[in-house]
Protein backbone atom coordinates (compact mmCIF):
# COMPACT_ATOMS: atom_id res chain seq x y z
CA UNK A 1 0.00 0.00 0.00
CA UNK A 2 1.56 3.21 -1.12
CA UNK A 3 2.30 5.79 1.76
CA UNK A 4 0.38 9.14 0.75
CA UNK A 5 3.19 11.24 2.64
CA UNK A 6 6.08 9.90 1.23
CA UNK A 7 5.15 9.75 -2.82
CA UNK A 8 8.22 9.83 -4.77
CA UNK A 9 8.37 11.11 -8.16
CA UNK A 10 7.16 8.02 -10.07
CA UNK A 11 4.64 7.91 -7.45
CA UNK A 12 2.62 10.78 -7.70
CA UNK A 13 2.72 10.42 -11.93
CA UNK A 14 1.49 7.38 -11.93
CA UNK A 15 -1.07 8.27 -9.48
CA UNK A 16 -2.20 11.16 -11.11
CA UNK A 17 -2.25 9.55 -14.45
CA UNK A 18 -4.39 6.83 -13.21
CA UNK A 19 -6.85 8.63 -11.78
CA UNK A 20 -6.85 11.13 -14.95
CA UNK A 21 -6.78 7.57 -17.30
CA UNK A 22 -9.67 6.29 -15.48
CA UNK A 23 -11.77 9.50 -15.06
CA UNK A 24 -11.65 9.45 -18.87
CA UNK A 25 -11.71 6.10 -19.61
CA UNK A 26 -15.07 6.21 -17.70
CA UNK A 27 -16.37 9.18 -19.80
CA UNK A 28 -15.60 8.10 -23.56
CA UNK A 29 -16.65 4.20 -22.21
CA UNK A 30 -20.12 6.40 -21.77
CA UNK A 31 -20.38 7.42 -25.03
CA UNK A 32 -19.18 4.79 -26.83
CA UNK A 33 -19.58 1.45 -25.21
CA UNK A 34 -16.95 -0.67 -26.82
CA UNK A 35 -14.78 -1.99 -23.88
CA UNK A 36 -11.39 -2.96 -25.78
CA UNK A 37 -11.01 0.69 -26.95
CA UNK A 38 -11.81 2.60 -24.02
CA UNK A 39 -9.01 -0.25 -22.40
CA UNK A 40 -6.88 1.30 -25.02
CA UNK A 41 -7.76 4.44 -24.81
CA UNK A 42 -7.18 4.07 -20.87
CA UNK A 43 -3.54 2.57 -21.34
CA UNK A 44 -2.51 5.33 -23.64
CA UNK A 45 -3.26 8.32 -21.58
CA UNK A 46 -1.90 6.42 -18.71
CA UNK A 47 1.08 5.79 -20.29
CA UNK A 48 1.14 10.07 -22.25
CA UNK A 49 0.23 11.67 -18.53
CA UNK A 50 2.52 9.33 -16.75
CA UNK A 51 5.24 10.54 -19.12
CA UNK A 52 4.32 14.38 -19.21
CA UNK A 53 3.23 14.38 -15.52
CA UNK A 54 6.76 12.84 -14.67
CA UNK A 55 8.97 15.25 -17.17
CA UNK A 56 7.15 18.39 -15.19
CA UNK A 57 7.75 16.90 -12.30
CA UNK A 58 11.47 16.65 -12.39
CA UNK A 59 12.17 19.35 -14.98
CA UNK A 60 10.58 22.05 -12.68
CA UNK A 61 10.85 21.17 -9.53
CA UNK A 62 13.31 18.35 -8.90
CA UNK A 63 16.06 20.89 -10.96
CA UNK A 64 14.89 23.70 -8.65
CA UNK A 65 15.50 20.80 -5.99
CA UNK A 66 18.91 19.63 -7.33
CA UNK A 67 20.11 23.47 -7.30
CA UNK A 68 19.20 23.78 -3.76
CA UNK A 69 21.44 20.63 -2.77
CA UNK A 70 24.16 21.80 -4.75
CA UNK A 71 24.12 25.04 -2.89
CA UNK A 72 23.79 23.39 0.66
CA UNK A 73 26.97 21.30 -0.11
CA UNK A 74 28.76 24.56 -1.90
CA UNK A 75 31.12 22.07 -4.40
CA UNK A 76 31.52 21.11 -7.71
CA UNK A 77 29.37 18.00 -8.24
CA UNK A 78 31.99 14.89 -8.45
CA UNK A 79 30.55 11.61 -10.79
CA UNK A 80 29.78 10.02 -7.64
CA UNK A 81 27.39 13.60 -6.93
CA UNK A 82 26.07 13.80 -10.30
CA UNK A 83 25.38 10.09 -9.70
CA UNK A 84 23.22 11.01 -7.26
CA UNK A 85 21.18 14.09 -8.35
CA UNK A 86 20.78 12.58 -11.54
CA UNK A 87 19.34 9.33 -10.40
CA UNK A 88 19.02 8.67 -6.38
CA UNK A 89 17.36 12.52 -5.89
CA UNK A 90 15.02 11.90 -8.39
CA UNK A 91 13.97 8.75 -6.92
CA UNK A 92 13.05 10.56 -3.01
CA UNK A 93 10.00 11.70 -1.64
CA UNK A 94 9.58 15.46 -0.92
CA UNK A 95 9.10 14.55 2.75
CA UNK A 96 12.96 13.11 2.12
CA UNK A 97 13.64 15.86 0.70
CA UNK A 98 12.60 17.97 3.27
CA UNK A 99 14.41 15.57 6.20
CA UNK A 100 17.42 16.09 4.29
CA UNK A 101 17.36 19.66 4.23
CA UNK A 102 16.35 19.71 7.41
CA UNK A 103 19.11 17.67 8.50
CA UNK A 104 21.92 19.47 6.76
CA UNK A 105 20.40 22.85 8.68
CA UNK A 106 21.06 21.60 12.49
CA UNK A 107 24.13 20.56 11.08
CA UNK A 108 24.86 24.40 10.31
CA UNK A 109 23.14 25.72 13.42
CA UNK A 110 25.35 23.06 15.06
CA UNK A 111 28.55 24.47 13.54
CA UNK A 112 27.43 28.30 13.76
CA UNK A 113 26.83 27.62 17.83
CA UNK A 114 30.13 25.99 18.16
CA UNK A 115 31.97 28.96 15.91
CA UNK A 116 30.35 31.10 18.80
CA UNK A 117 31.44 29.76 21.09
CA UNK A 118 34.76 29.81 19.93
CA UNK A 119 35.11 32.81 19.34
CA UNK A 120 33.80 34.17 22.66
CA UNK A 121 36.15 31.68 24.42
CA UNK A 122 39.18 33.15 22.09
CA UNK A 123 38.62 37.10 22.92
CA UNK A 124 38.34 36.03 26.57
CA UNK A 125 41.70 33.61 25.60
CA UNK A 126 43.20 36.75 24.14
CA UNK A 127 41.91 39.21 26.87
CA UNK A 128 43.07 37.12 29.96
CA UNK A 129 46.91 36.35 27.86
CA UNK A 130 46.88 40.43 27.43
CA UNK A 131 46.16 40.94 31.22
CA UNK A 132 48.62 37.69 32.53
CA UNK A 133 51.35 39.33 30.61
CA UNK A 134 50.60 43.23 30.70
CA UNK A 135 50.73 43.39 34.97
CA UNK A 136 54.66 41.40 34.85
CA UNK A 137 55.78 43.52 32.57
CA UNK A 138 54.45 47.27 33.70
CA UNK A 139 55.69 46.33 37.20
CA UNK A 140 59.04 45.41 35.43
CA UNK A 141 58.90 48.25 33.27
CA UNK A 142 57.82 50.39 36.80
CA UNK A 143 60.53 49.37 38.73
CA UNK A 144 63.01 49.47 35.81
CA UNK A 145 62.00 53.33 35.41
CA UNK A 146 62.21 54.00 38.74
CA UNK A 147 66.24 52.61 39.10
CA UNK A 148 66.88 54.21 36.05
CA UNK A 149 65.69 57.86 37.51
CA UNK A 150 67.88 57.47 40.37
CA UNK A 151 66.99 54.89 42.61
CA UNK A 152 69.60 52.78 41.46
CA UNK A 153 72.27 54.66 43.56
CA UNK A 154 69.81 54.71 46.42
CA UNK A 155 70.75 51.44 48.96
CA UNK A 156 67.12 52.07 50.52
CA UNK A 157 65.18 50.81 48.06
CA UNK A 158 67.25 49.46 45.03
CA UNK A 159 67.47 45.52 46.19
CA UNK A 160 64.05 45.65 46.94
CA UNK A 161 63.40 47.03 43.63
CA UNK A 162 65.34 44.24 42.05
CA UNK A 163 64.05 41.15 43.96
CA UNK A 164 60.67 42.89 42.55
CA UNK A 165 61.61 42.98 39.12
CA UNK A 166 63.18 39.27 39.30
CA UNK A 167 60.03 37.65 41.01
CA UNK A 168 57.95 39.26 37.77
CA UNK A 169 60.40 38.14 35.63
CA UNK A 170 60.13 35.00 37.15
CA UNK A 171 56.32 35.00 36.89
CA UNK A 172 56.62 35.26 33.03
CA UNK A 173 59.14 32.70 32.39
CA UNK A 174 56.48 30.48 34.27
CA UNK A 175 53.29 31.92 32.17
CA UNK A 176 55.63 31.65 28.93
CA UNK A 177 57.02 27.98 29.89
CA UNK A 178 53.25 26.72 31.02
CA UNK A 179 51.70 28.14 27.78
CA UNK A 180 54.34 26.28 26.06
CA UNK A 181 54.15 23.12 27.46
CA UNK A 182 50.17 22.90 26.65
CA UNK A 183 51.21 23.85 23.41
CA UNK A 184 52.82 20.97 22.91
CA UNK A 185 50.42 18.82 24.57
CA UNK A 186 47.86 19.80 22.27
CA UNK A 187 50.36 19.05 19.44
CA UNK A 188 51.65 15.70 20.93
CA UNK A 189 55.06 17.14 20.65
CA UNK A 190 55.70 16.59 24.17
CA UNK A 191 56.01 12.60 24.76
CA UNK A 192 55.42 10.71 27.64
CA UNK A 193 57.75 8.52 29.28
CA UNK A 194 55.94 5.84 31.10
CA UNK A 195 57.07 3.82 34.10
CA UNK A 196 55.17 1.65 36.79
CA UNK A 197 55.48 4.14 40.42
CA UNK A 198 53.40 3.56 43.46
CA UNK A 199 50.87 6.74 42.73
CA UNK A 200 50.77 7.43 46.75
CA UNK A 201 54.54 8.01 47.34
CA UNK A 202 54.72 10.09 44.91
CA UNK A 203 51.81 12.35 46.48
CA UNK A 204 53.97 12.31 49.86
CA UNK A 205 56.85 13.59 48.00
CA UNK A 206 54.47 16.57 46.71
CA UNK A 207 53.06 17.24 50.06
CA UNK A 208 56.80 17.31 51.28
CA UNK A 209 57.29 19.92 48.57
CA UNK A 210 54.75 22.27 49.62
CA UNK A 211 54.94 21.70 52.92
CA UNK A 212 56.03 25.37 54.08
CA UNK A 213 53.37 26.56 51.87
CA UNK A 214 50.26 24.36 53.62
CA UNK A 215 52.13 25.12 57.00
CA UNK A 216 51.58 29.32 57.05
CA UNK A 217 47.88 28.67 56.77
CA UNK A 218 48.07 25.28 59.11
CA UNK A 219 46.53 22.99 56.89
CA UNK A 220 47.05 19.38 57.17
CA UNK A 221 47.72 17.49 53.93
CA UNK A 222 46.60 13.67 54.47
CA UNK A 223 46.03 10.93 52.63
CA UNK A 224 42.43 9.23 53.83
CA UNK A 225 42.13 6.40 55.90
CA UNK A 226 41.82 3.02 54.34
CA UNK A 227 43.57 4.41 51.11
CA UNK A 228 47.46 3.79 52.33
CA UNK A 229 47.91 0.23 50.38
CA UNK A 230 50.23 0.50 47.48
CA UNK A 231 49.09 1.19 44.19
CA UNK A 232 51.07 0.71 41.29
CA UNK A 233 49.86 2.68 38.31
CA UNK A 234 51.88 2.65 34.90
CA UNK A 235 52.59 6.55 33.72
CA UNK A 236 54.78 9.36 32.95
CA UNK A 237 55.95 10.53 36.90
CA UNK A 238 57.06 13.75 36.53
CA UNK A 239 54.15 14.88 34.52
CA UNK A 240 52.14 13.06 37.23
CA UNK A 241 54.04 14.71 39.27
CA UNK A 242 53.03 18.41 37.96
CA UNK A 243 49.23 17.48 38.17
CA UNK A 244 49.59 16.54 41.97
CA UNK A 245 51.49 19.71 42.56
CA UNK A 246 49.00 21.86 40.41
CA UNK A 247 46.51 20.13 42.46
CA UNK A 248 47.54 20.45 45.65
CA UNK A 249 49.14 23.47 45.44
CA UNK A 250 45.32 25.24 44.19
CA UNK A 251 43.86 23.37 47.07
CA UNK A 252 45.75 25.40 49.91
CA UNK A 253 45.06 28.29 47.85
CA UNK A 254 41.66 28.22 48.04
CA UNK A 255 41.31 26.05 51.47
CA UNK A 256 40.72 27.96 54.42
CA UNK A 257 42.72 28.42 57.30
CA UNK A 258 42.82 25.18 59.71
CA UNK A 259 41.44 23.29 57.25
CA UNK A 260 42.03 19.59 55.66
CA UNK A 261 43.77 18.42 52.27
CA UNK A 262 43.14 14.68 51.56
CA UNK A 263 43.99 12.43 49.32
CA UNK A 264 42.14 9.39 48.19
CA UNK A 265 43.06 6.42 46.23
CA UNK A 266 41.00 3.90 44.59
CA UNK A 267 41.73 0.53 42.85
CA UNK A 268 38.96 0.50 39.94
CA UNK A 269 38.22 -3.31 39.29
CA UNK A 270 41.86 -3.67 39.03
CA UNK A 271 41.54 -1.58 35.61
CA UNK A 272 42.60 1.84 36.71
CA UNK A 273 43.59 3.72 40.10
CA UNK A 274 41.43 6.75 40.59
CA UNK A 275 43.25 9.66 42.37
CA UNK A 276 41.54 12.56 44.08
CA UNK A 277 43.06 15.57 46.09
CA UNK A 278 39.92 16.88 48.11
CA UNK A 279 39.87 20.53 49.86
CA UNK A 280 37.70 22.25 52.53
CA UNK A 281 37.91 25.33 50.87
CA UNK A 282 35.56 28.11 49.13
CA UNK A 283 34.10 26.05 46.72
CA UNK A 284 33.37 26.53 42.74
CA UNK A 285 29.66 27.74 41.76
CA UNK A 286 27.54 25.15 39.70
CA UNK A 287 27.73 27.05 36.90
CA UNK A 288 31.25 27.32 36.37
CA UNK A 289 32.18 23.62 37.06
CA UNK A 290 31.96 23.07 33.94
CA UNK A 291 34.44 26.03 33.25
CA UNK A 292 37.31 25.20 35.62
CA UNK A 293 39.57 23.72 33.13
CA UNK A 294 39.67 26.48 30.47
CA UNK A 295 43.19 27.97 30.16
CA UNK A 296 43.05 31.22 32.46
CA UNK A 297 39.57 30.69 33.30
CA UNK A 298 39.05 31.98 36.72
CA UNK A 299 35.89 31.52 39.11
CA UNK A 300 37.00 34.58 41.45
CA UNK A 301 39.19 36.56 39.31
CA UNK A 302 40.32 39.27 41.90
CA UNK A 303 40.92 36.42 44.64
CA UNK A 304 42.78 33.58 41.97
CA UNK A 305 45.06 37.21 40.20
CA UNK A 306 45.76 37.94 44.02
CA UNK A 307 46.72 34.43 44.94
CA UNK A 308 49.55 34.03 41.98
CA UNK A 309 49.75 31.90 39.58
CA UNK A 310 49.79 31.67 35.60
CA UNK A 311 46.06 30.46 35.34
CA UNK A 312 46.65 27.41 33.50
CA UNK A 313 47.29 25.31 35.98
CA UNK A 314 44.36 22.77 35.45
CA UNK A 315 44.60 23.33 32.03
CA UNK A 316 47.74 21.88 32.07
CA UNK A 317 46.06 19.16 34.34
CA UNK A 318 43.75 18.41 32.00
CA UNK A 319 46.16 17.88 29.20
CA UNK A 320 48.22 16.01 30.69
CA UNK A 321 45.78 13.16 32.35
CA UNK A 322 43.47 12.91 28.72
CA UNK A 323 47.48 12.77 26.89
CA UNK A 324 47.27 9.40 29.07
CA UNK A 325 44.01 8.33 27.64
CA UNK A 326 42.52 9.21 31.01
CA UNK A 327 40.00 11.33 32.25
CA UNK A 328 39.76 14.01 34.93
CA UNK A 329 36.97 15.94 36.76
CA UNK A 330 35.28 18.00 39.80
CA UNK A 331 32.86 17.95 42.44
CA UNK A 332 32.93 20.98 44.16
CA UNK A 333 29.74 22.80 46.50
CA UNK A 334 30.34 26.15 47.69
CA UNK A 335 31.45 26.83 51.03
CA UNK A 336 31.44 22.90 51.21
CA UNK A 337 35.24 22.13 49.41
CA UNK A 338 36.50 20.89 46.20
CA UNK A 339 37.38 17.15 44.92
CA UNK A 340 39.25 17.41 41.77
CA UNK A 341 40.10 13.38 40.23
CA UNK A 342 41.59 11.69 37.50
CA UNK A 343 42.53 7.81 36.55
CA UNK A 344 45.55 6.28 35.29
CA UNK A 345 45.67 2.80 34.34
CA UNK A 346 47.27 0.18 36.91
CA UNK A 347 50.11 -1.31 36.01
CA UNK A 348 48.09 -4.90 35.14
CA UNK A 349 46.28 -3.03 32.62
CA UNK A 350 49.47 -1.19 30.59
CA UNK A 351 50.77 -3.58 27.92
CA UNK A 352 54.11 -2.43 26.46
Amino acid sequence: MLSTKNFSPQQLAILTAGILSVAISIVFFAFKPVWWIALVFFVLILLGSYGLILFTLQTFIYRKIKLIYKLIYQTKASKREEFYYNYILPQKSIDEVREDVEYWARQRKAEIETLIKNEVFRKEFLQNLSHELKTPIFAIQGYVDTLRSGALHNDAVNTNFLDSTARNVDRLVKLIGDLDEISRLESGELKLHKKSFVIQELLREVYEDLFLKAKEKNIRCIIKKGCDLPLVVKADEEKIRRVLSNLVDNAIKYSNRNSTIEASFYNVDGKSVLVEISDEGVGIPEEQIQRVFERFYRTDQARSRKEGGSGLGLAICKHIIEAHGQSIHVRSKLNVGTSIGFTLASKKEVFV
